[in-house]
């Protein structure tokens, strides 16, 4: 079995998902939020990359592309450039918004790179060592499917969220 090929397919259902959940909604629709402190598919879709940017990056000893392709200017956030989402505020996560193309075009951005990394693994590849401040020490492998996991259950989120606008809960 070719290991980058089944990486890259996961990484691509990954994107379709959060295609579907973004793609075409006005900004007032990316940024509704369900309930006060629940997160909009704005936010949602930026944490996603925003992991997906950070942790690949970091696999492939690399510039993240927030930074590298000036993303961070472009959306603007009130953020330092390297927050990802992660334990944000219910007022942090309101000051996501953004357009879908800005926000899928980040996307696609960071997706290009990973699925260019990831198609170049194999088996072997998986096993090294890349936080050895765990125990046992994380894999990138294992490193590889806490991002998958992450942007799956996000993309979920969204699409669930996306279901509630669709149906006139905004």
């Amino acid at each position: 079995m070719d290991t980058g090929a089944i990486l890259v397919d996961a990484f691509e259902r990954i994107r379709a998902a959060t295609h579907r959940a973004a793609d075409g909604l006005p900004e007032d629709a990316l940024a509704f939020r369900p309930g006060v402190d629940a997160n909009s598919i704005a936010w949602l879709v930026w944490h996603i990359t925003r992991i997906q940017d950070d942790h690949i990056a970091d696999l492939r000893d690399a510039k993240q592309v927030w930074i590298s392709d000036g993303w961070y200017e472009r959306l603007g956030l009130p953020f330092p450039p390297t927050a990802t989402g992660y334990n944000q505020t219910s007022a942090e996560v309101a000051f996501v918004r953004a357009s879908a193309r800005d926000l899928l075009g980040y996307y696609d951005a960071v997706h290009s790179e990973t699925v260019a990394y990831v198609r170049t693994l194999g088996p072997d590849d998986l096993d090294r060592i890349v936080d050895r401040s765990w125990d046992p020490p994380v894999t990138q492998g294992v490193r590889i499917i806490s991002v998958m996991s992450d942007n799956l259950q996000h993309a979920g989120q969204a699409a669930y969220v996306r279901g509630l606008i669709e149906r006139g809960a905004s």
